[in-house]
Order: structure tokens, then sequence, then C-alpha cells
């Protein structure tokens, strides 16, 4: 966007009584934001919601002046601003009715045609939890997923390491404005993240970390992404406002089932028991629900490695699947004897080395 778009933009962001829905509504009737400050009394006033007090504050030129401060702001820090309206905008907060209206950027961020997820959860990770956000994003690695967090201590921060560990793109949605960073002690992630992945927020450089916008920013974790993750979190946290805003954005939420004895798994045990959450035992559970085998069957057919290494419960799978052609999970599992959450990760991993491809209805065959 022009530096006269985002100035106007910015400046209509600022007007009292104007949030991102009555600003997306307004653009829309009129065609931008600087349409919008020139628009006539009449014109406005058509437009259902806006009275005489809203007509009123839009000539209120004070907002010009904040506006124009964080433009400088922004063009001197190389920040880029993500119009609602713009191609590079992320597409799934595009359908988001709260979305900002202008997205902050920070990085080497690209999320074109990308899978994207959120992981999310407790500040206070236990050892469970960490074992097992490091193995789910080590075997989702192959499929090149971008990883989305809050930027915050324990999950959130993990979740990012462990991304660039494995060389994929992270993005940390933060609560305040791109000038700071909170909490400090993260700073030294900074650099690393923005070589690839980087920042978003909708807050302005005059911003703060306060607790409400951290509400704020979890509707984007939540928006952004195909699916949340959440890893642990007691029985209230900030990580069940995300899940909650994920099931209003009609994403895919799952959760980590723990000991019912655990505190930092009693918020998921509650979203699974009241059906708010899928549960999440490993890699192949999201790979499944999500069709990502069936999508990457249709734009990159798996080739089968040569010379292969096979495990003994691999050898076993693959050498029932080469024999009795495509089946059932179930089938599958029961022929072999093994548990369902064993085979599941088995067939994963085997999916990732070329020896399988899964098929809709839960079947699938040896390549």
């Amino acid at each position: 966007m022009t530096d006269t778009d985002l100035l106007n933009t910015l400046a209509l962001m600022r007007v009292e009584g104007v949030g991102d829905i009555v600003a997306k509504k307004l653009i829309n009737h009129l065609g931008s934001a600087q349409a919008v400050f020139n628009a006539k009394r009449s014109q406005l006033l058509a437009i259902e919601g806006v009275g005489e007090i809203m007509y009123n504050n839009l000539k209120n030129t004070n907002v010009f002046k904040l506006a124009e401060s964080e433009v400088k702001f922004v063009k001197e820090q190389g920040i880029k601003p993500l119009y609602f309206l713009d191609a590079d905008y992320p597409e799934r907060l595009k359908h988001c009715i709260d979305g900002p209206v202008v997205l902050f950027s920070s990085g080497r961020i690209d999320m074109a045609g990308r899978k994207t997820i959120s992981i999310v959860g407790t500040r206070q990770m236990t050892s469970y939890g960490a074992d097992f956000c490091r193995k789910l994003i080590e075997d989702l690695s192959p499929l090149n997923p971008v990883i989305i967090s809050g930027f915050a201590y324990g999950v959130d921060i993990f979740a990012h390491q462990i991304a660039m560990d494995n060389n994929l793109q992270t993005i940390g949605v933060v609560a305040h404005g791109l000038n700071q960073i909170y909490p400090k002690v993260h700073k030294k992630y900074v650099a690393k993240m923005e070589e690839n992945g980087g920042f978003f927020t909708e807050f302005w450089s005059t911003s703060n970390p306060d607790k409400e916008n951290f509400v704020k920013r979890n509707r984007i974790v939540a928006g952004i992404s195909e699916a949340t993750i959440i890893i642990e979190s007691a029985e209230k946290g900030g990580s069940l406002i995300t899940a909650n805003v994920a099931n209003d954005y009609n994403r895919d939420v799952f959760a980590v089932p723990g000991r019912v004895t655990d505190k930092y798994s009693m918020g998921c045990n509650n979203l699974i028991k009241s059906q708010r959450a899928n549960v999440l035992t490993n890699a192949a559970d999201l790979v499944y629900m999500l069709n990502w085998e069936l999508e990457e069957k249709k734009h990159k057919p798996v080739q089968k490695q040569l010379f292969v290494q096979l495990e003994g419960d691999e050898q076993t799978v693959y050498d029932y699947l080469q024999k009795n052609g495509k089946e059932l999970m179930d089938i599958i599992a029961l022929h072999c004897d093994l548990p369902i959450y064993r085979l599941s990760s088995l067939l994963l991993t085997m999916e990732l080395k070329g020896l399988i491809r899964p098929l809709p209805g839960k079947l699938f065959e040896a390549i």
C-alpha cells in the first residue's frame, strides 16, 4: 500500500468508535480509508450503523497527527504493513471478520501456499509437553509447515525454537509494537527468527504488552492457521481462549491429552471432553485430520526411496500391504497385532519414506 493509503488507514483506525469490523465496513462501502474521510455526510449516514456521533468523530483531524508518527516509524524501521485487501495479507486471516485492517510484519515471512499450524500452551511447560512438542514438529518437518505461536514463555517459545532447529519457517505474533520485545529475555531469538520467518502484530509502536492486548493477539494466532494445537494448559489460561476463537473461526483444534491428575493437562482434557478439540497423540493424527497426505498426493507424487532400512514393525506392515493390497487402518492393526497409536506413527513414517500412500477413508496401500 502507498504511504497515503497507510496514513489514511491508520488515521481511520484511530477514530473513536471505529474498530476492525467497522473500518472494513466503511472501506468496503466507500472504496478506501481516504474516501471515508472525504465522504459527504449523506453518504456516511446512509451506511447502516453510522450515525451523527461517528460522523463527527471522523472529522477529528488529530487522528492524522497520530497516524503520521506511526507511518514515520514504520518507514524508518523497515516494517512491512499488510493491508487486509492486499494479496500478501495472510489468506486465512482475510476470512476472519474481526481480523486486523493492517498487520505489521518484520522478517522474511512467506506463507503463500504453505501448510500453517499454530502451537500454543501453558507458560509452565512440563517435560511431557516439551517431549511431545519436539517430536511433533520433528515428525512434521518433512512437510515443511509454518509454525506460528505467541513468542511467550513456555510452549510458545519452545515451539519457535524447535521449528528453527528443524529449519522451518516460524512466526511470532506479539501483543505490542515492533519497537520492543516481550519478554525481554527472548530478544536473543529475534535475529534467527527473522532470517526464516519473523513477527506479526497489529499494535502500534505506542502500544505496550498490556494484558488485554494478549487476548486480541490470540485471535490472530487462531485465525492465521489451518489448525491450532494446545500442547498443555491448566484449567484456565490464554491458550484456551485461542482454542475457543479457533473454534469460532471454524478452524480445526487439537489438544494433547494427559493424566487427569496433571494440572497442566486439565485444560486439554476438558477441551477434548467437551468436543471442542480433537485428540492429538502424534503427528499422524494431525496429518490425517487435515488431509495433508491427500494434498501431497495431488501435487507431489511420493517416490519410493531405494534401499530403505525398515524397522521390525515397519517391515511387518509393509509385507502385509504388499500381500493384501489397500486396507483399512483398523484391519492392518488387527492383522499386524499393533495398537492403533503405534500403527498411526508407523504409517506416517512409512509414508514420508515413500513406502506407502494414504487413500480416502483411512485406507493405505504399499507403493
